[in-house]
């Protein structure tokens, strides 16, 4: 008979100690795992790998892998168990709970919404080109500017969706839907999506990992920011010099107008990290959908009879796009932050706290692309939008068992929440206790009026 395998065990501090480039362990399920040579080449990129390095990410990584990927882990097994692993009560629901969506079908289920929506911008499209291309009056140009916005806020849904999980039939459709609705018809990489929304979902609301909330020198939500902390994302220092203590002194005043021309930050990350030494997948791709992009885009523009006209064009339709900004800075520059990295034994808890659900009637579940449910989407990134909705309670429930916030806010109570946190680190970074040197311009503003 065949001597039983001993199995071999390492402690969580044992774990911990394998935090270095060529020896990267994880730990699932009580068992440790080598990634050293498998980050390299993971689809959700080496930074939310990285992050929870020497850690075990059970939670994590059932919000973001389909059953599948369960397989691939025995390729990764060193052959050693965890002795001290445990399991938090929140925790052990939040895996029960992650189990029961899988038997209701709930992650494969994907409904018509993606079908819905690529034809809603198929026609808005057309509505575009007609408005532009066969309509003469100033009115009717507007109109098709705003509706290209309202375009472009769908098809990002889109782009986010697809980035995920499946809503197509194969990866080949997926990536081209990714691609399509992305990098073609919004310019925006959908590497750079990818490569920054993974970390964010991860270290959601962590002032040094979360690159979603570090807008220095425009927008600062916490005065913790005031140190000039370095970003463990783009790896630099956010510093806090003094244009950032004037700008960020009125961003509860400048916050809206800023919103109208985000679109033109998302533009200018997207070349940073196609032209960057980064390793960036499909580098080639995507640089070829932001080319058809400014080539339709200007190409379109170029229609119109004067340049005021096509001015305001390019106005409207980026204006339109601040629905959006507004509506994802509304899920959680008011909720709570935190600074270092995330921990893999609190995933749900980290969750909770770093953001707010937005209240809306079913009929206004297109407009927010389902991301007005954002601590669902949080805890499960792969459940499609259109059960987001029905897993809500429960997921309500869950918070109210173990003493955890769950905040849904109208439209209107999220931008005052919002504006409010703003309104805070503003008045903060006008206080002269503040180690900041005082330019003239500052002088001019906050002592002679």
């Amino acid at each position: 008979m065949a001597e039983e395998t001993v199995k071999k065990y390492i402690t969580n501090e044992d774990l911990k100690n394998h935090n270095k480039p060529g020896d990267l362990w994880i730990a699932i399920q009580g068992k440790a795992y080598n990634v050293s040579d498998w980050i390299k080449s993971h689809p959700g990129g080496d930074a939310v790998i990285l992050n929870l390095i020497g850690q075990d990410v059970t939670d994590a990584f059932i919000a973001f892998h389909p059953g599948t990927a369960w397989h691939h882990l025995d390729n990764l097994f060193t052959g050693y168990h965890v002795s001290d692993f445990q399991v938090s009560e929140v925790s052990r629901d939040y895996r029960r709970m992650a189990a029961e969506f899988r038997k209701l079908g709930l992650f494969e289920n994907k409904g018509h919404v993606t079908l819905y929506t690529l034809s809603f911008v198929a026609a808005m499209f057309a509505a575009v080109l007609y408005g532009v291309l066969a309509c003469t009056s100033l009115l009717a140009h507007q109109i098709a500017a705003a509706i290209l916005g309202l375009l472009w806020i769908q098809s990002a849904y889109i782009g986010h969706d697809s980035g995920h999980y499946v809503i197509m039939t194969n990866k080949s459709y997926n990536r081209f839907a990714q691609l399509l609705s992305g990098n073609c018809l919004t310019g925006i990489s959908i590497a750079w999506w990818k490569w920054t929304h993974n970390a964010h979902h991860l270290a959601c609301n962590s002032l040094d990992y979360d690159p979603d909330l570090q807008h220095i020198p425009v927008f600062a939500v916490s005065a913790k920011f005031f140190n000039s902390m370095t970003s463990r994302f783009y790896d630099r220092k956010l510093a806090f010099d003094p244009l950032a203590r004037l700008l960020i002194s009125y961003q509860h005043f400048t916050y809206y107008p800023v919103m109208c021309f985000g679109r033109i930050n998302l533009f200018v990350q997207t070349l940073l990290l196609l032209f960057s030494k980064r390793e960036v997948p499909d580098r080639a791709l995507n640089f070829a959908g932001i080319l058809v992009f400014w080539t339709w885009f200007p190409l379109l523009v170029s229609c119109l009879p004067t340049w005021p006209e096509r001015f305001f064009f390019v106005f409207t339709s980026f204006s339109v796009t601040a629905l959006q900004h507004i509506q994802f800075t509304l899920n959680h520059f008011a909720a709570d932050v935190y600074v270092g990295p995330p921990t893999g034994g609190d995933w749900f808890e980290k969750q909770a706290a770093g953001t707010l659900d937005i209240s809306c009637s079913s009929y206004m579940d297109w407009f927010f692309g389902g991301l007005q449910f954002q601590l669902e989407h949080h805890l499960f990134p792969r459940l499609p939008r259109c059960h987001l909705r029905k897993v809500a309670p429960v997921v309500q429930e869950l918070c109210k068992k173990h003493n955890l916030p769950y905040r849904s806010l109208s439209w209107w109570e999220a931008n005052v929440w919002t504006i409010r946190t703003l309104k805070k680190a503003a008045y903060q970074a006008r206080d002269a206790a503040n180690p900041v040197v005082k330019n003239l311009v500052w002088e001019a503003l906050n002592t002679h009026g």
